[in-house]
């Protein structure tokens, strides 16, 4: 995100609709997610994966710019996509708790692309009918980004489910960690149910059949048991966070706000 001057960087408070609190949550998450796999950078375990990876952080960077710049046009007030990323607190993020957490081995990164992917691939689609245009054309364009993510994903998926004994036990090991942060993909609030009235978002509802089907048949092909239903996390999208993220920000949002007004 390009820097700019001008004025000092302070801590910012918004005024949220429903509607920029919903374009907030995908833009959260998808910059959340980004700086995770950007975490890989020089440190995946081979360089065409090295580059793979950092491939991915930028289409979800470029997801989260364009929904940064929507959510500050819908306020109206003048902010830019770097005052949205960089100068709110962990609790005004709306994130996925999915997204925040630690890096871990490439299993769990793997695991956790599948899941997050098999979820907005289809949700990406069904929003390119959203009845706000310019999240209708990020969405046409997420599309196609996220179903790479996918594939690429999926494939690691089966590779590490049945290969070595070690590459099995790290898969299930990030599985049965992760899925308990999947419900929230699906949780609709007062927020989600005006965006579904007014068609601005899909409901999350339709997406569970295809994410289901596509779990299904990745797990088939890695020879992975199906996790077994059990308690789901929550709170991301009310701002409610797993320690994680504030350590995250500290580190990502450091020089913004350690040389306010600075460019580059």
């Amino acid at each position: 995100m390009s820097g700019r001057g001008g004025r000092a960087l302070t801590t910012i408070h918004l005024e949220e609709t429903p509607h920029l609190t919903y374009v907030l949550r995908l833009a959260d998450s998808a910059l959340v997610l980004s700086h995770r796999l950007s975490e890989w950078c020089g440190h995946a375990p081979m360089l065409e994966e090295d580059l793979a990876l950092a491939n991915i952080a930028l289409d979800l960077l470029g997801q989260a710019r364009l929904l940064y710049e929507h959510a500050a046009a819908l306020e109206g007030r003048g902010r830019s996509e770097d005052d949205l990323a960089y100068l709110r607190d962990a609790p005004q993020f709306k994130n996925l708790l999915i997204c925040e957490l630690p890096r871990g081995d490439f299993a769990f990164t793997i695991v956790r692309q599948t899941l997050v992917s098999a979820f907005f691939h289809p949700y990406w689609q069904l929003a390119r009918s959203s009845t706000d245009r310019t999240l209708a054309a990020i969405a046409e364009k997420a599309e196609k980004e996220v179903a790479y993510h996918l594939r690429h994903a999926g494939a690691w998926l089966v590779r590490l489910g049945d290969g070595t004994e070690e590459s099995r036990r790290r898969t299930l090991e990030a599985l049965d960690t992760l899925w308990p942060y999947t419900g929230e993909l699906f949780e609709v609030d007062a927020v989600g149910e005006a965006m579904i009235e007014a068609g601005i978002a899909p409901d999350p509802a339709s997406v569970r059949p295809v994410f289901e089907d596509t779990l299904d048949r990745l797990f088939a092909e890695a020879d992975l048991p199906r996790p077994a239903p059990t308690w789901m996390q929550t709170g991301g999208l009310r701002g409610v966070h797993t320690e994680h993220l504030g350590h995250m920000l500290a580190v990502m949002q450091h020089l913004p706000r350690a040389y306010p007004g600075a460019r580059w």
